[in-house]
């Protein structure tokens, strides 16, 4: 079975306007309200794909009950866990470009996380594991490293999607496949990653801290694959970014999507590229129907 976390839940409210102005009202052109989050993208776009996950996480007030309701009129199974701090909005603003408002994250009392963890000790061996998105303050910052040591006595395969210090805490817990972009792999190490011989480099040195696999996404130039004994790059033809947000979300469920369905690495690789791709050229989460169009266009090779 596969299984989200999103510590911080969200609204994601898109707004689109002609031009944006400081100090200036502006009317908006259309709108669109989803339950967000990096874990819930991925339980999203796993069942337009037609897998099935259960998402966990914390979820409180109205903006928490929309989320619950959202998930449940879509049919993606969620155990969520109430607190009574309203989940937060994220504002996502359509513009000439793209700007991003992150809401102010809920306090999680230590008796929700104690649920939480005594719901991620109920997975099975061999079960998968998204962990993904930004920590709350009122949760350790090392909160999935001491996920994934639980995990890893159980034989849970660990996905995880994070940046920074919670990204380079946890890579000694061994996770199964970690998917930082070209930036996140960057400042792991302090250093800028601007071509694929880069990401193959510091991805490697990802998997020396613990990793077993690492897809690097690089925006309009493709992404990298690489474990200890491959390194592949897929390419794609430029087209005009649409949506940015749950992009790389697409990616990690694309690549479970293949893999649990017995697909090698390449292959799973090159579904993953093209659930991110096709999610990031549309104004909604990829589907079936294109990622198939879309796989054509995909060359891999091995660096």
């Amino acid at each position: 079975m596969i299984y989200t976390v999103t510590l911080n839940p969200s609204i994601d409210y898109h707004v689109w306007i002609e031009t944006m102005t400081e100090g200036a009202i502006h009317q908006a052109q259309k709108e669109w309200k989803a339950a967000g989050g990096k874990g819930i993208n991925v339980s999203k776009v796993l069942h337009n794909l037609g897998s099935a996950s259960v998402a966990l996480g914390f979820v409180g007030g109205f903006t928490g009950s929309f989320i619950r309701q959202q998930l449940e009129q879509e049919g993606i199974k969620h155990r969520f866990i109430p607190i009574s701090e309203d989940s937060r909005v994220n504002i996502k603003i359509k513009a000439e470009r793209e700007t991003d408002l992150s809401g102010v994250s809920p306090h999680i009392p230590k008796e929700a996380l104690k649920q939480l963890l005594d719901q991620l000790d109920q997975l099975e061996r061999n079960d998968f594991l998204v962990l993904a998105g930004s920590v709350p303050e009122s949760l350790p910052a090392d909160i999935y490293r001491l996920i994934m040591q639980r995990m890893n006595e159980i034989g849970v395969h660990v996905i995880l999607d994070a940046k920074g210090t919670a990204l380079g805490n946890a890579l000694a817990e061994k996770p199964f496949l970690i998917k930082p972009n070209h930036h996140e792999l960057g400042d792991l190490f302090g250093v800028s990653v601007t071509t694929p011989e880069d990401a193959v480099l510091y991805g490697r040195r990802a998997l020396e801290m613990g990793a077993s696999n690492a897809i690097v996404s690089m925006a309009g130039d493709g992404a990298v694959f690489v474990n200890r004994t491959t390194a592949l790059l897929a390419q794609f033809p430029r087209q005009q970014l649409v949506n940015s947000i749950g992009a790389g979300d697409s990616m990690v469920a694309g690549f479970l999507y293949a893999y649990t369905r017995g697909q090698g690495e390449k292959e799973a690789f090159r579904y993953a590229v093209a659930a991110g791709s096709t999610t990031a050229i549309s104004e909604g989460f990829c589907t079936p129907e294109k990622i198939q169009a879309f796989l054509p266009t995909i060359s891999i090779t091995e660096l």
